[in-house]
């Protein structure tokens, strides 16, 4: 499939269209046709089951945000399971990318000749097999399939089975889906929902997290060595977050199970908190809170 466009637009590529759930069709219509193409008529639609189906698809010009939102999620919403999508098609831009690009990306791969613009979703630069493309792929997919962690480039890399980020990128979405036991340290802070709908694994941020840090985590455990913004553990299902600095409003809204340790705050209800456990005790010596400390720290449960 091929486009060309004469102008930048928004959400090609994008699985959710821009969280059809949400906005029930008000901001986008998976039918409508991608606004200024010249010679083509595609909708957002047509290029979401092209790259389904295996295809890859050129876009000649400059494309706007959330370029691949969510590209090789089976999304539930639509029928699916949540997981990967096998054989998923490529996207290849021959100009350059808006913000936000692969957004809780899943499978397939992104190829952008030109200049791409931060803060970028759940993806990382690796070696391109297309001459004078940077070519992006998910950051989860590296992790779910060993055989391709050769390809990261510096100054990113996999330490043993841990996957090292140390290129200063602000990531939006880090790690979504995980599903193995997988291990991802960022040095350096991240932007929202970092381990969003995460089932196993463990990411350790270094610095501060985003808004919805942990958002639906249904397994697994994440760790903010700094502060965390609002909505920590939103919706939290299953699995662990620690928090070492300080926690913004609205810690554990609409959390159904899991644990929250950070230090002691106002949860909402019907969270609360609970005596820490010898093994939440160890976990905050393990980041270099022990004695007297502790009385700052509080673990959270519905």
């Amino acid at each position: 499939m091929e486009l060309k466009l004469t102008a930048p637009q928004d959400c090609i590529g994008d699985f959710t269209y821009n969280f059809l759930w949400q906005h029930k069709g008000e901001k986008l219509d998976p039918t409508g046709v991608i606004p200024s193409q010249s010679g083509t008529n595609y909708s957002y639609d047509d290029v979401v089951e092209a790259l389904k189906k295996g295809e890859d698809v050129h876009i000649n010009g400059d494309v706007g945000t959330r370029l691949a939102s969510s590209l090789g999620v089976d999304l539930v919403y639509f029928g699916g399971n949540g997981k990967e999508l096998p054989d998923v098609g490529a996207i290849v831009v021959e100009g350059n990318a808006g913000s936000h690009l692969g957004i809780s990306m899943l499978s397939g791969a992104v190829y952008v000749k030109g200049e791409v613009n931060e803060p970028l979703g759940n993806v990382v630069q690796v070696k391109s097999d297309r001459d004078g493309y940077k070519k992006f792929v998910s950051v989860t997919c590296l992790l779910h399939h060993p055989e391709e962690r050769g390809s990261i480039l510096k100054p990113n890399e996999f330490k043993e089975d841990e996957l090292v980020l140390t290129d200063g990128v602000l990531r939006h979405t880090l790690a979504a889906r995980c599903m193995c036991e997988a291990k991802v340290r960022v040095k350096g802070d991240v932007g929202i929902s970092v381990g969003i709908l995460m089932r196993n694994g463990c990411v350790v941020v270094e610095g501060n997290a985003g808004m919805n840090a942990a958002a639906l985590l249904n397994g697994g455990s994440v760790v903010i060595l700094g502060n965390a913004a609002e909505f920590l553990a939103v919706e939290l299902i299953k699995g662990r977050v620690f928090v070492k600095g300080v926690c913004k409003g609205y810690v554990g809204a609409k959390m159904r199970g899991g644990r929250i340790i950070c230090r002691r705050t106002k949860p909402i209800p019907p969270v609360t908190e609970k005596v820490l456990e010898n093994e939440d005790k160890a976990l905050l010596a393990r980041f270099g809170v022990s004695g007297m400390l502790t009385m700052n720290y509080g673990r959270y449960e519905v």
